[in-house]
């Protein structure tokens, strides 16, 4: 994370993510948690908007508390988020 350009909060956030195994999802909030800032999980979905490498940050699996999808940057948005969650087996 060293040579991505972005905040040390950011930094911080897309780190925990790549941590998040294929098939499992996160609520921004458990992100929250598991980063020591139990209050900023708008901040957290904030930097996951921010990802700048979808591909290798997979800012896909991180969901809202409600089991709704909350946003996805990349192509078309939260249906492409869907498709990869169900792609890795994540049930819906």
């Amino acid at each position: 994370m060293k040579n991505i350009k972005g905040t040390e909060f950011q930094k911080m956030v897309w780190s925990e993510i790549t941590k998040i195994p294929k098939g499992k999802t996160i609520t921004y909030k458990g992100l929250a948690i598991k980063i020591g800032k139990p209050k900023a999980y708008r901040a957290v979905a904030n930097a996951c908007a921010k990802n700048p490498l979808l591909e290798i940050i997979p800012c896909h699996r991180v969901i809202r508390e409600d089991g709704k999808m909350g946003g996805y940057k990349g192509k078309k948005g939260v249906r492409r988020k869907k498709k990869l969650l169900k792609s890795e087996g994540v049930k819906l």
